[in-house]
């Protein structure tokens, strides 16, 4: 299976509409490819929050038919990174959006774990409550976005919903990148699972990105690790090695807690 992971930079100089259409023309790029993942709120930048609400979207707006068109054109899963979603009877939502190589939305994830503690994303949004997954052709994504990556009872959820390969947008600060790396890792590990991370580069409202967006194991060998500006990083992965390191070492059939996936 071959993923492209596009580490988009957040230009302040750049319009939204301009971003979007360039991102469009960087997916249809990955023809060839079967997964393309883009980044967090690259529409406005993750930090960008007095932007969040002049530039929401319902959730079939221009950003979503942009993507839906792209991946139908370059014939490619694509995890279109998120959004400020608005929905039209309640709040915003930091909102992911995946779509079928023929451009269908197959699913949407409402960010959970919201990030700012008493500001910024954490007050501006809503806090998603459904888990989601996607079966793809030879794996079954799980679905998280940059803060999640914090919360391990929300991966070994989507393991027990059956995830395969867990894809992270974000849009992580550059002053904490060592603990992007980490926790991807620990991710990839605790769960026997893929992890594409896929990060922004740039700047975002005064706060440098970490970019190093990255593709980790099942064993937490890193596959394949992007630099700090905008790139394509594309990587070959076999998704049968999860079941194979599964079998090898069966530290999952050792849970004793958290076996139920929640309620969706």
């Amino acid at each position: 299976m071959r993923a492209s992971l596009i580490q988009i930079a957040v230009d302040e100089d750049e319009s939204v509409a301009s971003r979007r259409q360039r991102v469009a023309g960087l997916v249809r790029e990955q023809a060839g490819a079967d997964l393309v993942v883009l980044p967090e709120l690259w529409t406005t930048g993750a930090f960008a929050y007095t932007e969040f609400g002049p530039q929401a979207e319902p959730l079939e707006g221009p950003t979503y038919e942009a993507m839906a068109k792209a991946a139908s054109d370059a014939g490619v899963w694509l995890h279109a990174g998120s959004v400020p979603e608005r929905d039209p009877d309640g709040p915003l939502y930091n909102t992911s959006l995946v779509f079928s190589p023929s451009g269908d939305l197959a699913a949407a994830y409402r960010k959970i774990h919201r990030f700012g503690f008493d500001k910024g994303e954490a007050v501006l949004m809503g806090a998603g409550r459904d888990l989601v997954t996607v079966r793809l052709p030879g794996t079954t994504l799980g679905v998280a976005t940059c803060y999640d990556l914090r919360f391990p009872e929300l991966f070994r959820s989507l393991v027990a919903a059956g995830a395969e390969t867990l894809v992270i947008p974000a849009g992580w600060p550059e002053r904490r990148r060592a603990h992007w790396t980490l926790l991807a890792q620990a991710r990839a590990v605790e769960n026997q699972a893929f992890v594409l991370a896929c990060g922004t580069a740039g700047t975002h409202a005064g706060v440098p990105q970490a970019g190093h967006s990255i593709v980790v194991d099942p064993w937490g060998e890193v596959l394949a690790e992007a630099g700090a500006g905008e790139e394509v990083l594309t990587v070959d992965f076999d998704p049968a090695k999860v079941a194979a390191t599964r079998e090898q070492f069966p530290a999952l059939k050792d849970r004793v807690l958290g076996l139920e996936p929640p309620r969706r």
